[in-house]
């Protein structure tokens, strides 16, 4: 049976309608604000609008397989893309949610060019982006730029968990990625934590 490709032709649309004149628009998404362990990935990238890639949407409504395959195009054709990897310990200093928007502001400010108008995905624009921006509720399902950044996010976090995975194969990060399941809190009251966990997250726990 052939693939089928989502139509991202909306999602084109919808951020060619924003395009400053210098046509850098850029879109910014996270994965990994609620696992108990492991980065959260913030990403920024500024696409090609004139050059759409078939198929890129929400990471969430895509394959593993497809995610992956997209990340390639993504970052092959993006004018500029970044991903910024925020730890635990800054979470546990910062809390979850400025610490997210540290990230984010660092993956915006580490473009090269520069974008002139930045969209985030959410309800809350970080500060000091250095320049304009804009929230976007459920901004991955609207924006191909925001789509594009919630696969780089994904597909980044996914990978580190993998490699954290071969690691430490007691917690089976590869199956649950850090999120709060049953089996994971298992495997914690079994074996501890470690440096990579969110003790914040942990605190009834006594960690």
């Amino acid at each position: 049976m052939p693939r089928r490709v989502i139509d991202s032709t909306p999602l084109y649309d919808y951020d060619i309608a924003l395009r400053p004149e210098n046509g850098r628009l850029c879109g910014v998404d996270e994965a990994g604000r609620g696992p108990l362990c492991g980065p959260v990935c913030c990403a920024a990238v500024i696409l090609d609008l004139d050059t759409p890639i078939q198929g890129v949407t929400d990471s969430k409504k895509l394959s593993e397989a497809r995610r992956e395959a997209l990340y390639d195009e993504i970052v092959q054709n993006a004018l500029a893309w970044q991903v910024e990897f925020v730890s635990p310990q800054e979470i546990d200093e910062k809390n979850i949610l400025w610490a997210t928007m540290a990230g984010m502001t660092r993956a915006v400010q580490a473009l090269d060019p520069a974008p002139a108008l930045v969209l985030i995905d959410g309800n809350r624009v970080p500060p000091d982006l250095g320049g304009p921006g804009r929230a976007v509720v459920k901004g991955d399902g609207t924006s191909a730029s925001i789509a594009a950044a919630s696969i780089l996010a994904k597909v980044s976090r996914d990978r580190y968990m993998r490699e954290l995975d071969e690691q430490y194969p007691q917690y089976q990060l590869a199956k649950h990625k850090g999120y709060p399941t049953a089996l994971h809190y298992e495997l914690i009251a079994r074996y501890g934590i470690q440096p990579f966990y969110r003790r914040s997250f942990l605190k009834k726990w006594g960690y």
